[in-house]
């Protein structure tokens, strides 16, 4: 039995209901979460907003100790499709008045009653009533809020934290009939929750509450919200705000964030306290010493009043520790450091911390059960060594030698540290300052100098698009040759003349390391049963490694496997495939995929971290990691997409000027009349020709232009599956093809 008769084959009719199912379909999207976060030991109802929430039916939360409930799915219609609803609701009632003297009315008014009781269905409201239908009404009318597809739906959950689950942060996603959400951030804590209720934007509405505790709140357009709390005289109160730590990126408003504002007030309605970002992050913080024994006013807006239901917030207050720096920013892998913290309410001010493996690591501190803020710790494995003062000139220089890691502190306004170090002609050398990455104020400029003065590299700002939730990279990087035996002296400065003791950095002197870092999105994969989609993975590389990477779906794989799985030397980044199987499961797939590199004499495998491409204010795009990669297999009446393979060797080789023949093993050969291929975004210059049908496979006829495509290019060409609904010419995209490789190569010589 032939494989295309196993499956049934794919005949036009069953294409075309593919088309219904596939074509319509969007991608789930969650927009926020409120509350976004609990105490652990309670049960709670929390609102997630976002788009295409259609059936949503269970909240997968990571870790243990946290279930959610879908109570209600509500979809946010315009006044004119609310207006229209309550006219026909209107014309039924007359129809239904009618029918009772005229017969032939009583068919009509039936009909029209099936087609709004699926319509109220699908906008949330079961019961079949004006009534119900008024109520809806008021809960949509509020005039805060704005008309915003990406919030237009709303699902009710039920929230349950078991009293021993771990405490910090989860990420929550959210399954519906379109399959899961991307992830959201959600906190569990120890603190009582308090949610703010409306209106509390002035004094005498506000409700008094004692602290420590985590408030909870929404800014809608204009909105200023208030809590009052009680406090004693020499308290050190602390209030900090999780806002854009939330929802870090807005695709459209400006700034790309809720922009917080937070001020303390005392009861005569003076501001004690007043923040609009906590240095370079805009998330407020203040602290004062309670002045006297009374009630106090904590006020949160947004900077210039803007608001809608994603300007999600948490306000952590009381006599809770916050960490506000450490020193030293990091350590030797293996090694015992000794962590200074700085900071309010602290209960130790050294902490030791020994890391196992090089990378970030968060630090914190508890208090009794109150847990601090995290700050992070970078382990490497270099030698390292600690900056000695005075070292502001060339004549004090700081004597070091590479390969090593310096840790420092542009210790006041102006402060300069100077490194000499001596180096041979020829010798790259990189110079690497760690500092906003890892939550560091400092500005860093770096300069390299000869003996003589004379300046041979400088460098303000490096990106590093792995740092996706660093919005100024303010991060300094040379990569320079000695251009001659000697002594060499390296500058490092605050390009603002700032500085103080928490303006601390880490150094890295060495000749390069090449390596790479790994990113793959969406983090959130949905696919049919036995489908295909594409994913994009992005090479952060480090110190000139030009390479290729090879990826690997790490075992088990979960019946799921790659096409095109490996990025090109010298790109940054590579369109994949990943196809599913062919039954579905009901529950999230974990996946883990892995890059492999040769680097020298050594096979290096770096872990591929998920992330999700997140526009900023229209324009800037941030790769921002998620904890967790998961699948979902989305349940369908339909039967499982059957195997599409590639018939012919790759990478297919395509030259300038010519055209070459991709076979592809497919079930849409009968059905040629209502489908069509296409390419996704294809590098300049490649075009798709022609498709050949046959009974069981279809000819791709690629085309390489002879002045626009360039010898040595090569990647993953994705090909886009479309059919024809016969309506007016329209097509509804179905699927896509298994990634073809592909490189183009010079012409053979005559």
């Amino acid at each position: 039995m032939s494989w295309f008769h196993k499956f049934g084959g794919w005949s036009v009719g069953w294409g075309l209901a593919l088309a219904s199912a596939w074509g319509q379909q969007r991608e789930p999207h969650a927009a926020y979460i409120f509350p976004a976060g609990g105490m652990r030991g309670t049960t709670f109802e929390a609102v997630l907003g976002g788009q295409y929430l259609d059936g949503a039916t269970n909240l997968f939360v990571s870790g243990r100790g946290v279930r959610g409930v879908c109570l209600r799915h509500i979809r946010w219609l315009t006044p004119q499709q609310l207006n229209g609803l309550r006219n026909n609701f209107d014309k039924y009632q007359q129809l239904l008045a009618m029918s009772r003297t005229n017969e032939t009315y009583k068919k009509e008014a039936e009909d029209l009653r099936r087609r709004l009781e699926q319509q109220l269905r699908e906008i949330g409201i079961d019961e079949f009533s004006m009534r119900a239908l008024q109520e809806y009404r008021r809960m949509v009318s509020d005039p805060k809020r704005q008309v915003n597809p990406a919030l237009s739906e709303t699902v009710r959950l039920r929230i349950e934290i078991d009293p021993d689950a771990e405490v910090g942060e989860r990420e929550v996603r959210l399954q519906g009939a379109l399959g899961i959400t991307n992830p959201l951030k959600f906190h569990v804590g120890v603190l009582p929750e308090k949610q703010e209720k409306e209106p509390n934007d002035v004094g005498p509405n506000v409700v008094t509450t004692q602290p420590p505790l985590v408030l909870n709140g929404q800014i809608l357009p204009g909105d200023v919200d208030r809590f009052r709390i009680r406090a004693r005289k020499g308290e050190r109160l602390v209030a900090w705000v999780q806002a854009r730590a939330l929802i870090p990126y807005l695709a459209d408003a400006v700034p790309g964030w809720f922009q917080a504002v937070l001020s303390i007030y005392d009861a005569d309605g003076h501001e004690l306290a007043y923040c609009d970002d906590n240095r370079f992050d805009p998330d407020p913080v203040v602290s004062i010493e309670v002045p006297a024994d009374g009630e106090y006013d904590i006020e949160i807006r947004d900077s210039i009043f803007r608001g809608r239901e994603d300007f999600v917030y948490r306000i952590t207050v009381g006599t809770v520790p916050y960490i506000t720096g450490i020193f030293p920013l990091g350590g030797p892998v293996g090694t015992e450091t000794p962590v200074q913290l700085v900071g309010w309410n602290l209960p130790k001010s050294v902490i030791p911390f020994r890391p196992t493996a090089p990378g970030t690591f968060p630090i914190a501190v508890r208090a009794g059960d109150l847990l601090s803020n995290w700050q992070p710790f970078r382990a490497d494995t270099w030698p390292e060594a600690m900056e000695r003062e005075p070292n502001d000139d060339p004549t004090a220089a700081q004597p070091v030698t590479a390969p090593s890691i310096v840790n420092g502190r542009i210790q006041t306004p102006g402060d300069r540290d100077v490194y000499r170090f001596e180096a041979s002609a020829g010798v790259e050398v990189v110079a690497e300052v760690y500092a906003r990455r890892l939550n560091s104020p400092v500005d860093s400029i770096l300069i390299l100098q000869d003996s003589s003065g004379r300046e041979i590299a400088r460098n303000d700002d490096h990106t590093d698009p792995a740092a996706g939730l660093v919005t100024h990279q303010a991060d300094s990087q040379l990569r320079t040759r000695i251009p001659s035996n000697g002594v060499y002296f390296l500058v490092i400065t605050d390009t603002q003349t700032k500085g103080g003791p928490d303006f601390a950095y880490r150094l890295r002197l060495s000749t390069p390391r090449p390596d790479f870092e790994l990113r793959v999105v969406p983090a959130s994969v949905n696919l049919r049963p036995g489908a295909t989609v594409p994913l994009t993975v992005f090479a952060v590389r480090r110190d000139g490694f030009q390479g290729p990477i090879d990826l690997e779906l790490v075992s088990p794989t979960n019946g799921f496997r790659l096409t095109g799985n490996r990025i090109p030397a010298g790109q940054d980044k590579v369109r994949i495939t990943l196809t599913g199987p062919a039954q579905p499961t009901g529950q999230l797939i974990p996946l883990k995929l892995e890059g492999v590199a040769t680097i020298g004499d050594r096979v290096v495998r770096r872990r591929v971290e998920p992330a999700d491409d997140m526009m900023q204010a229209f324009f800037y795009r941030h790769l921002v990691p998620a904890q967790n990669w998961y699948a979902f297999i989305v349940a369908s009446q339909f039967r499982a997409m059957p195997p599409i393979e590639l018939a012919v060797p790759v990478p297919v080789r395509l030259v300038p000027g010519k055209t070459s023949t991709v076979r592809v093993r497919s079930l849409i050969g009968n059905a040629k009349r209502r489908f069509a291929l296409e390419l996704n975004d294809p590098p300049e210059g490649l075009t798709l020709e022609k498709a050949n049908w046959s009974s069981d496979q279809v000819e791709l006829l690629l085309k390489a232009d002879r002045e626009k495509s360039k010898p040595g290019t090569s990647g993953n060409l994705i090909v886009e599956i479309f059919a024809d609904a016969g309506q007016g010419g329209r097509k509804f995209l179905i699927g896509v093809l298994p990634a073809i490789p592909f490189e183009i190569v010079p012409p053979e010589p005559p």
